[in-house]
């Protein structure tokens, strides 16, 4: 795809869940923004211009439909010199709930009734409404553990209007005592390596460190599975391009997200770059140890509940 193009984003998702955030966001990088514009005119405000634009759309917007919606996107993907992108926006109902409870806000689709009986059936009736648009979007991000400010750098990592567009390659370390991360496509299990958790001197210290990538890497195993997952992955990743796949999340796990996932995430994230590939590269979990720093932000995940 031409880096010419211009970028135009259709941001949709669950109430709660951070489309406003989203949005935020991309104006901050330059994008024009609109917020809940009538479905029908979402040709004639792509215009003439040539800025970067996104559009948040949701079950608020008037004359919304799903198919209208996805009827509407195809026929943007269809003029030239746009590349048109549809982005969701979802996390979990205890977390929504949870959001809706700290901000009394009532949800645009909840009926009347007990308070919590309210928000759980207008949170299932939006969902029920928009799953067509997540079983199409091209990228669904989950803002369940979220916090605000790790989803404004996953925002801007994405979308700044300055990168070249085509596959974008997130790489992303975790722990899987916290779970598997809800964007990954691709997971690499790396427990089988040694883990330097068991010896005192590297126990500090975290996959990014030349003595603990020694200890990793002096495994017997650690050379061939290397050969294979980058072969896997130079054949797996120009098929995907080829379909037009505009983004692809690689997971690397091992037991707490600080050793063996961390060192083979970096050593991906460089390996790819080098042949060419749009990489970035999160560590889930590493921050989340007391040697590194604080884990999530508390203020942050504060802000988003307040985002829609």
């Amino acid at each position: 795809m031409s880096p010419s193009l211009r970028p135009v984003l259709l941001v949709t998702g669950l109430s709660g869940a951070g489309k406003a955030s989203i949005l935020r966001t991309l104006e901050d990088l330059g994008f024009e923004t609109v917020d809940n514009p009538p479905v029908t005119i979402l040709q004639e405000l792509v215009g003439d211009g040539d800025a970067p634009l996104a559009i948040g759309v949701d079950a608020r917007s008037r004359g919304f439909d799903a198919a209208a919606l996805l009827a509407e996107l195809a026929a943007l993907r269809a003029l030239p010199g746009l590349a048109a992108s549809l982005v969701f926006a979802t996390a979990e109902e205890p977390v929504l709930l949870r959001r809706f409870s700290e901000t009394r806000r009532r949800h645009p689709l909840a009926p009347g009734g007990p308070l919590g009986s309210r928000v759980t059936e207008g949170i299932a009736r939006e969902a029920a409404l928009l799953a067509p648009l997540r079983e199409a979007a091209d990228w669904v991000v989950d803002t369940s553990d979220l916090p605000l400010p790790e989803l404004r750098r996953l925002i801007e990592r994405r979308f700044r209007p300055d990168r070249a567009l085509g596959l974008a390659i997130g790489i992303v370390s975790f722990g899987f005592p916290k779970g598997l991360p809800r964007e990954a496509d691709l997971v690499w299990d790396v427990r089988f390596l040694r883990n330097p958790h068991y010896d005192p001197a590297l126990r500090p210290m975290s996959g990014r460190d030349a003595p603990v990538a020694r200890f990793v890497e002096s495994d017997v195993a650690f050379t061939p599975f290397w050969d294979r997952m980058t072969g896997m992955m130079e054949l797996l990743l120009p098929r995907y391009a080829a379909e037009g796949k505009k983004y692809l999340t690689i997971a690397i796990g091992c037991t707490g997200g600080r050793h063996r996932s961390v060192l083979v995430a970096e050593r991906l994230a460089s390996h790819l770059s080098s042949i060419g590939w749009r990489v970035d590269l999160i560590h889930r979990d590493l921050a989340a140890h007391p040697a590194t720093g604080g884990g999530a932000s508390v203020a942050g995940q504060e802000a988003l509940a307040h985002s829609s």
